[in-house]
């Protein structure tokens, strides 16, 4: 069966430094937290350059493949060229790449004169059935605009009058319509926006050998530059989480009608957690989740994509920025289809591509409104980064050796302190995972008034 509100996209129905700053943002690249970590996440691929868009949509349906059905609100109606099959593994670069990362360092020894250098980063039948009943779809208020296949996918653009006659007609169709709908369509109906109706082929899907369903491709020319989540809210069962790629040629990307916030980042954590990197990423997330007040849409990466420091994965080539949807690397590309044009609409050409990293997460009761985006000229790189600094275990031999000894309590004791605020777990059993037996050595009065 569908597995919860999200199975193809947050936007989508299924219907079914250390502190010193001398360290900048060298390290050694250890972990990321990627989308795997978040059960039920969608995620999104938007490419974007003044009104025109081409949105990839990922899906991580678990069920029966006669079950699999989607509707998606577009703002135009859709032509078969554009509309086409995505590649997962250019959605699993994008993540590698924005993913929340962790690095490490190693203290020198104090004696030791040196010299701190930056570390290099790691280089159907359902559509014939359909188009069969267009006669009611007609008496319903229902327009079959275009109906086209692509690939293992056959879709159908449909418009409406109301949202009882669109809730008939799929019904009647054979799309499973959770309860609610009705009153999350017609907001859509009046914008008068168009929807974009898919099933699987299973012959197609069969014949075209993948394992798994593969993201779907859209381009379009719009002003709206929204993700609209309020569909999938209908047969929401607990959380979601959606993470939208933004490709843009310039600047971060912001949502104009919910506050953008960053993830807490540039913080040193203890060592231990390199171990469990996942579950301090998952906690993480949820407490910061919870004290913003939820409506929150949480910026984790923000970097132009010709560079990274520290890198969790190379940057995309430009082969693979044009896959991910980047339209505007050369002036002769089409920038309203995914198909060869006769008549290219050409462009200035540019090489750059900025990518901002959202996490969205929601529940059928937060979230009223779609996600709309801002373009922005802030250009202020940002990753959410976690540092692990390990301690000089040798022999203090001179003073500033013991000096340094003196003062690691203090900063693996922040360190701890650091991790229990920022996830919520016991401090007592975090510093029984650090093994701070070291503690014992300072005065019980800073223990009480530090």
């Amino acid at each position: 069966m569908l597995r919860g509100l999200l199975a193809l996209l947050g936007a989508i129905a299924i219907i079914f430094s250390p502190t010193s700053p001398v360290f900048a943002f060298c390290g050694f690249y250890v972990a990321q937290a990627d989308a795997k970590l978040f059960n039920r996440a969608s995620q999104v691929v938007i490419a974007r350059d003044g009104n025109r868009t081409i949105l990839t949509m990922a899906n991580d349906y678990q069920g029966e493949l006669k079950d699999f059905a989607l509707v998606v609100p577009v703002p135009v109606v859709l032509k078969q060229e554009q509309v086409r099959i995505g590649d997962q593994n250019i959605i699993n670069r994008l993540d590698a790449f924005s993913a929340p990362r962790l690095v490490e360092y190693f203290d020198e020894n104090p004696c030791d004169a040196v010299v701190l250098r930056a570390v290099p980063a790691p280089s159907s039948a359902a559509l014939e059935s359909a188009v069969a009943n267009q006669g009611n779809a007609a008496r319903l208020g229902v327009t079959i605009e275009e109906k086209f296949s692509v690939g293992e996918y056959d879709i159908l653009i449909l418009s409406a009058k109301e949202s009882d006659g669109l809730e008939t007609w799929l019904t009647q169709n054979g799309y499973r319509i959770p309860a609610g709908a009705r009153s999350l369509l017609q907001p859509y109906i009046r914008q008068q926006m168009k929807f974009f109706v898919a099933k699987v082929n299973l012959k197609e899907f069969s014949r075209s050998g993948a394992q798994s369903l593969r993201p779907l491709m859209m381009a379009f020319e719009s002003p709206k530059f929204m993700l609209p989540i309020r569909l999938g809210m209908v047969n929401a069962n607990g959380t979601q989480d959606v993470i939208v790629y933004l490709l843009t040629p310039r600047g971060q990307v912001e949502v104009a009608n919910y506050r953008t916030v960053k993830v807490p980042s540039n913080v040193t954590i203890p060592v231990y957690v390199k171990t469990e990197f996942g579950r301090f990423a998952q906690a993480m997330f949820q407490t910061a989740y919870e004290r913003e007040g939820r409506n929150v849409a949480f910026l984790e990466y923000a970097w132009d994509m010709s560079n990274c420091d520290p890198c969790s994965a190379e940057p995309l080539t430009p082969e693979e920025l044009r896959q991910a949807g980047v339209f505007w690397l050369d002036g002769d590309r089409p920038t309203h289809s995914l198909a060869p044009s006769r008549r290219p609409v050409r462009q200035p050409p540019t090489s750059r591509a900025y990518i901002t990293r959202l996490h969205v997460r929601y529940t059928r009761d937060r979230f009223p409104e779609d996600l709309i985006f801002k373009q922005t000229n802030n250009n202020e790189l940002f990753q959410g980064r976690y540092v692990l600094q390990h301690p000089f275990r040798g022999t203090a031999t001179c003073e500033a050796a013991k000096a340094y000894q003196r003062s690691l309590p203090k900063r693996l004791e922040r360190e701890a302190q650091t991790l229990a605020n920022l996830t919520n777990w016991d401090i007592t059993t975090i510093r029984r995972r650090m093994n701070l037996s070291s503690l014992d050595a300072i005065p019980f009065w800073r223990r009480l008034w530090r």
